[in-house]
């Protein structure tokens, strides 16, 4: 099935998610890639000079229907409508930005979907269900052919398709050259161009066999709440993000901007200490604090006056390799056409530029070697029935090729820089939140 997509909670090992999302086949596809937005619909690709995120309305209020009242107490997140990816390169539509960094990946900037259907699993339920606005004919193929048993595939079938990685991956940056562009940021700050600025480093390698396979190796070496994994025409995404950027439902809004992070320790007593120490670290709560107040402000554009308030601030989640301090915004939308204009308000999300925003993602241009394409963009569904949930891109892999292939792969990890960040310590960082998946993708050499 073309286009599949999965948005995949990592239940039971993840303790935060509650649905799995699958979807395929979709009734068209928006793109947006070096100013040009195209949307592909019965076989047909056009261009377009239209918003992508307007037309991501237009296409939903054309092809789906508003869902009918759902009978009985499920409580249903998806009921169809548009999914896929949000890659950071997007925002070069929504500002203009200098053009420095090379782009050398083919995935597109956006590459969303307008699904009709979805099979939706919910963990604390216990229950999946197909969710679809076709006709009952054509829903009742497509369940057929999700239940129809799979043929066994051959050893020798089975061989050629496994993941394994040829040669290790290799960063874009030295020590050397992260400490230079580490204190480019510092004066940058000193200088009163920025207070925060996001700088990553990306790793690449070659890789032979099919990513889905890698992708479910993965998920259980490291379970994250917001993970995903897609197919499109350039490439696969392999998502094991542990961040939500914006939720919407009931016209409630909620993001949950992450930073500070300390690895796991090697003892009980050695991860208490590091939990202890992040949970405390002014360092750690200035930063998250900035991006809070930066998150607020981009709320508060579309959220009704006053809803937008700070219900959790400075929480500790811990997940397989990291403590992460993550706080809780929430606002208040006046309807759910507002959802759109949001979405697109606050993209990129704040916690993985900098800010101000603009000015850091322009430092990001000049700093960062190479375009970020899908890493720290967002991936999510924005469904018919009024609801939202997106993440923000980070844990992400990104491969050249689709199915069993080969082709390239590659991964980014960075971290917010502030006045009084320590270079060794950021650089260090950076490992400790991409190692776990470096490592198990090594684990197939």
């Amino acid at each position: 099935m073309p286009f599949p997509l999965l948005l995949d909670s990592s239940r039971p090992a993840s303790h935060f998610g509650r649905y799995d999302i699958a979807m395929a086949q979709p009734m068209a596809v928006i793109s947006h890639k070096d100013g040009v937005t195209r949307v592909l619909q019965d076989g047909i690709e056009k261009t377009t000079d239209s918003d992508p995120f307007d037309l991501i309305g237009q296409l939903q209020s054309q092809l789906l229907d508003d869902p009918s009242p759902i009978k009985g107490t499920l409580d249903i997140p998806f009921t169809g409508g548009a999914a896929g990816l949000f890659g950071y390169d997007l925002g070069r539509c929504l500002e203009t930005m200098p053009s420095t960094a090379k782009a050398d990946i083919a995935m597109q900037d956006m590459c969303v979907g307008i699904y009709a259907w979805a099979i939706i699993s919910d963990h604390e339920e216990r229950t999946s269900y197909l969710v679809s606005q076709l006709d009952l004919a054509q829903s009742q193929a497509i369940a057929d052919t999700l239940v129809k048993p799979q043929n066994n595939a051959t050893d020798a079938e089975k061989a050629a398709k496994a993941f394994t990685l040829v040669g290790d991956f290799n960063s874009n940056m030295s020590a050397a050259e992260y400490a230079k562009r580490f204190y480019r940021v510092i004066d940058y700050i000193h200088a009163g161009d920025c207070y925060q600025v996001c700088l990553a480093q990306r790793f690449e390698a070659t890789y032979e066999g099919d990513p889905w396979l890698a992708y479910q190796m993965l998920r259980k070496a490291s379970p994250t709440p917001f993970s995903a994994y897609m197919e499109t025409n350039e490439g696969a995404l392999l998502c094991l993000s542990p961040e939500r950027f914006l939720r919407v439902d009931k016209c409630q809004v909620e993001t949950k901007p992450i930073k500070g992070t300390r690895p796991r320790g090697a003892t009980p007593e050695q991860d208490e200490a590091l939990y202890n120490e992040l949970a405390v670290s002014p360092k750690d709560r200035s930063e998250n604090l900035m991006i809070v107040d930066l998150l607020r402000n981009d709320l508060s554009k579309h959220c009704q006056p006053f809803s937008v308030k700070v219900p959790q601030l400075f929480a500790i989640e811990s997940y397989s390799n990291v403590h992460h301090l993550v706080t809780t915004v929430t606002g208040e939308l006046k309807t759910s056409e507002q959802i759109l204009p949001l979405l697109k308000g606050a993209f990129p999300g704040g916690s993985i530029t900098g800010a101000p925003k603009l000015r850091a993602m322009e430092i990001i241009e000049e700093l960062e070697p190479h375009r970020r394409n899908a890493y720290t963009g967002s991936i999510g569904y924005i469904s018919s029935n009024g609801r939202m949930d997106t993440n923000i891109c980070i844990r992400t892999l990104v491969t050249t090729a689709k199915g069993n292939t080969g082709g390239q792969i590659y991964c980014w990890a960075g971290g917010g820089l502030v006045a009084d960040s320590d270079c060794d310590s950021e650089y260090q960082e950076t490992f400790d939140k991409v190692n776990n998946l470096l490592n198990g993708l090594r684990s197939l050499r």
